[in-house]
């Protein structure tokens, strides 16, 4: 099996595109990410899986005065990841196996049904004409079990961006060749929550109480609080800079008591500074996650700090608080995946997604399950490596397998 380098010398690409104002272009992955940050003018959008399932999806959002759909945003992100894999493998790709969570909305079939279905119609008009669908966590399991000598019971644990899937499966490497493993799979759960979410609370709980989020303003009351929760979110925070929104963030300037919380509350908005300052949360949530130790948050871009300088920290104390709550969640749903599958406990946990790194997450898992040890596996390979492998024994396409 062969990875792709499809981000530069990366093999995983960011969900992100950028359409830039001053040369009319449309830029992918961490290109788009580098030169919206770089303080390139245009529009940036990222985790737009969030919107599958939704109304949201058909849509449209003004992008360079021009209004485009949703939907339509899909497909471009598509077409250039398929140009870019056609470009080194040299042929023309048709058939794409698709990896899904296995919730794309939760406790809600008609909406999940419709979100695969919308993921799928997107694939086929970037040009895909066979298109399957595997469950990500199902795959990550597949690259797992090439790791494994015998008979293994493993709770595979997928956090992505914005969904956590868990899988209890039994691995045997003497079953590998096998087209259909449904009688391996013992249980999958999952819960609408992943990274993005973290990177929000997180972002809540360090950056906006700079901008007055939670301040107690006139009269004893907290400042209102929706602006800062759409400057959190992903897929919301260009709401934030409308006309209607800018108006009632400027009009907010009576709730404050402190009128420099609002100033740097209008330097956020005014210079669409949201997606730079989630940025910061997320790369800070990677250091500390990794080295255990505080991490710096650096808001130089906003004007009304100390000295004229702004800056946050975080720690793996603050973290765990402030993601307490949502971890729980997290792993009361990878406790009922095994409850389902009828075992009293699994060989071993492993840990694939990007945010599967999360320190406390690492934690919380370990303390609910102490007698399986923790499998650290490629955390943006190993879903698309099981997808491979699912793709290479499939013989034939079928959207609703």
């Amino acid at each position: 099996m062969v990875t792709m380098a499809l981000d530069g010398l990366h093999p995983e690409m960011p969900t992100a595109v950028f359409f830039a104002s001053d040369t009319n272009s449309v830029l992918y992955g961490s290109e788009a990410m580098d030169a919206y940050l770089a303080g390139a003018e245009g529009r940036l959008l990222r985790s737009l899986k969030s919107l599958l399932g939704s109304s949201l999806m058909n849509e449209h959002t003004l992008v360079n005065g021009q209004g485009v759909r949703f939907f339509d945003i899909v497909v471009l992100f598509f077409k250039e990841l398929k140009r870019r894999c056609e470009a080194q493998v040299g042929l023309a790709l048709n058939r794409a196996m698709l990896g899904r969570p296995v919730h794309f909305v939760d406790n809600d079939r008609q909406r999940d049904s419709l979100a695969q279905e919308t993921l799928a119609s997107a694939a086929r008009e970037a040009g895909f004409t066979e298109i399957a669908f595997q469950m990500e966590p199902i795959a990550a399991a597949l690259d797992f079990e090439r790791r494994v000598d015998g008979e293994t019971s493993a709770l595979v644990v997928d956090i992505g961006g914005g969904t956590s899937d868990f899988t209890v499966i039994r691995l045997n490497p003497g079953r590998s060749h096998l087209r259909d493993r449904t009688a391996d799979i013992l249980a999958t759960t999952g819960v609408h929550i992943g990274g993005t979410d973290f990177d929000r609370l997180l972002d809540l709980a360090t950056v906006m109480p700079l901008l007055g989020y939670k301040h107690i303003g006139t009269g004893g009351r907290p400042v209102p609080s929706s602006v800062f929760f759409d400057l959190t979110t992903w897929h919301l925070i260009h709401q934030a800079y409308s006309r209607k929104a800018m108006h009632f963030a400027r009009e907010l300037w009576t709730d404050y008591a402190d009128p420099s919380l609002h100033a740097r509350l209008m330097d956020a908005l005014e210079g669409q500074h949201g997606h730079r300052m989630l940025a910061r949360v997320e790369t800070a949530k990677i250091a500390c996650s990794t080295s255990g130790i505080e991490a710096l948050l650096d808001l130089d871009f906003l004007r009304h700090g100390p000295s004229g300088h702004l800056a946050a920290t975080l720690s793996t104390t603050a973290m765990a608080d402030a993601l307490q709550q949502t971890i729980t969640r997290v792993v009361q749903c990878a406790e009922l995946c095994v409850q389902q599958a009828g075992l009293p406990s699994v060989d071993a946990v492993y840990l694939t997604g990007g945010s599967s790194a999360l320190r406390p997450l690492m934690s919380a898992l370990q303390s609910a399950m102490p007698g399986a040890p923790l499998v650290e596996g490629n955390r943006f390979g190993g879903v698309a490596a099981g997808l491979a492998l699912a793709g290479a024994a499939c013989d034939h396409f079928d959207l609703h397998q």
